[in-house]
């Protein structure tokens, strides 16, 4: 080779190292930004357990019937929805984990001593997916069919998820999956009371789950709770400083306004805020003294759907005497309208402030006479409406509970295919860096092909002849 070609293609190579160990440089940023867990916080996980032991429980058979915990709620005909999703997932491998709140409990089979011989809570699942493969978890208790004995069993492996395929790595903001086939495992099959085999189909798993980047606490910055502490401030004359009460109403109210009956929908306005199975109304104001409570709440909701449907709610005020708790709210409907309203009574006993907070966590709810003509007659007295919870703060670092963290509406979904395909991976969005990442990888592969190029050029000259300047 003429010593001025060994020079040029010397010069070449040089320039193509330097440049792929620059790509190798600019590529490891993206790479690192993925290698850690992040945290999922909200979200939801929408699943019927089993439709058709949903309708045995129901039916005539049965003659049962089922309630939500913890917040839960329905969707659909068929379908529970759980909330607040918590865990972590790994961008990189795939790894997901992550559990949500709220459950079911079951009843049917009523005995003339009043129990019941069917009697099942499902309540806590949890998704954890690794590679291919995926476990649906829940707590679990249940009477046996059998022998009648109650067991309480803690994320019990219930059953086998199916991901067919889908490819969950990715960096995105979201984790969202769709109809995820499910089959009930040998433990969920013992934990179901005996009432299916290891290997049925339950119905399938849906869920969407929010994910947020890790945030770091600077340095040298009092912890929350240092300051809350330094904070802490009790109020005088028994006033309370904050409050909220969270009431759902009634489920099959609410089912009946979206159903295919009313075809309605139900808005919150004044402060109130839609937690999904239930109303929260806050900001509450009033005077706890010694178990007794008298409290005024913000907010409104509104009922609206056909064949007349039009009920708002608003001015919730809950008072509490002797352990027996009612709640008050204003209704203006089509038929009936009142102040003040007795519309639920309830128990609250012992209600006295621990850390500054004082509440009542679903109490069992009974509509009144005066309630019944509020939903212009559709129930009668006494009929059992949905729990109330109930907290107030007496001092100014209490934090109230919670409310169910639906997380943000999924704008994407991943269903299990038989091979992977990129346009249903589950992740929302990608980040700037994964973007940049591709076009450096694509300038790398255009030196790389020029590389060859040059290398066959070579090659020819060297067989036909001497190279020309």
């Amino acid at each position: 080779m003429p010593a001025r070609l060994r020079t040029l293609v010397t010069a070449v190579t040089v320039a193509l190292t330097v440049l792929c160990a620059a790509v190798l440089v600019a590529l490891l940023p993206a790479t690192a930004a993925h290698a850690a867990s992040r945290t999922v916080q909200g979200g939801r996980l929408d699943w019927g357990i089993k439709s058709s032991f949903q309708s045995y429980v129901t039916g005539p058979i049965a003659n049962g019937s089922y309630s939500l915990t913890g917040g839960a709620a329905t969707v659909g005909a068929s379908t529970f929805r759980f909330h607040s999703a918590t865990g972590a997932y790994d961008g990189d491998t795939g790894a997901f984990n992550a559990s949500f709140s709220g459950g079911v409990h079951f009843v049917g089979h009523k005995t003339d001593a009043g129990a019941y011989q069917l009697d099942l809570t499902i309540s806590r699942p949890t998704v954890r997916i690794s590679g291919s493969s995926g476990t649906l978890y829940v707590d679990v208790t249940s009477k046996a069919k059998d022998t009648g004995a109650v067991t309480t069993s803690s994320q019990v492996p219930f059953a086998n998820l199916s991901l067919g395929g889908i490819d969950m790595k990715g960096g995105g903001t979201a984790v969202v999956l769709n109809s995820l086939p499910a089959t009930l495992t040998a433990q969920g099959a013992k934990s179901f009371a005996g009432y299916y085999t290891a290997g049925t189909a339950l119905d399938p798993v849906s869920l969407s789950a929010d994910v947020e980047a890790a945030a770091a606490t600077p340095s040298g910055s009092p912890s929350p709770s240092a300051s809350k502490s330094a904070a802490k401030k009790e109020t005088s004359g028994g006033s309370i400083e904050d409050g909220a009460v969270d009431w759902g109403v009634r489920r099959t109210f609410r089912e009946y306004v979206t159903g295919d009956i009313a075809k309605g929908e139900w808005a919150v306005s004044a402060g109130a805020e839609d937690g999904g199975a239930l109303f929260r109304f806050a900001d509450g104001s009033g005077t706890l003294k010694s178990g007794d409570l008298s409290a005024s709440f913000k907010g409104a909701v509104r009922f609206t759907g056909s064949n007349g449907l039009d009920l708002k709610l608003s001015s919730v005020r809950v008072a509490v005497e002797d352990g027996k708790g009612t709640l008050y709210a204003d209704v203006v409907s089509a038929d009936f309208t009142g102040k003040k309203v007795p519309l639920v009574t309830f128990a609250a006993k012992a209600l006295k402030a621990k850390d500054g907070l004082a509440k009542v966590t679903e109490a069992p709810a009974k509509l009144t006479a005066s309630g019944a003509k509020a939903f212009g007659g559709m129930y009668q007295a006494g009929t059992e409406m949905d729990p109330v919870s109930l907290a107030v703060a007496t001092t100014d670092d209490a934090e109230l509970p919670a409310l169910p963290d639906l997380g943000s509406t999924p704008t994407a979904s991943a269903t299990p295919s038989p091979s992977p395909d990129p346009s249903t991976e589950p992740v929302a969005s990608a980040s700037g860096d994964d973007d940049s990442a591709l076009s450096i990888g694509l300038a790398a592969g255009s030196l790389l092909l020029v590389a060859a190029a040059f290398a066959v050029y070579v090659v020819r000259r060297r067989r036909t002849g001497p190279a020309e300047d």
